[in-house]
């Protein structure tokens, strides 16, 4: 177990220093969300980041002051606002995520392919005991 706790750290510092412009892993997250997902009401996003509302609100306001989402009314839901990629914000989610993809595929390559077959299945596991726990995956 102790291995796994050095691993996520070692990883996460690794994964943060991957790119070309030092945007956080945090941000990153975010922007990959909306990239992949398309417009997310706040709420949602912050329920797949783990953010408070708080943290979400300044994390968006960071974003948007940068021009790299917009926030717009829900077209069905008045209470709820929508955060959504600009051009600008899909041009940098695509420079800053392709590096980092490029990266992670090149650790695999570390593993043979019957290890990542059996990383994949243990991963598998372990996601379906957190679905049974009630988290989201």
């Amino acid at each position: 177990m102790e291995s796994a706790i050095i691993f996520t750290g070692a990883f996460q510092r690794w994964i943060t220093s991957v790119g070309t412009d030092g945007i956080s892993y945090a941000r990153l997250r975010l922007l990959e969300d909306l990239h992949c997902r398309g417009p997310q009401k706040m709420r949602a996003l912050a329920d797949e980041l783990g953010l408070t509302p708080r943290n979400i609100t300044d994390a968006v306001d960071a974003l948007e002051s940068e021009g790299l989402v917009r926030r717009t009314a829900h077209p069905t839901d008045r209470r709820a606002t929508l955060v959504e990629l600009t051009d600008a914000g899909i041009a940098t989610a695509e420079q800053e995520l392709l590096p980092r993809q490029c990266a992670i595929g090149d650790l695999f390559n570390d593993l043979s392919e019957a290890e990542q077959l059996r990383l994949s299945e243990l991963l598998g596991r372990l996601a379906d005991g957190l679905r049974r726990r009630g988290q989201r995956v």
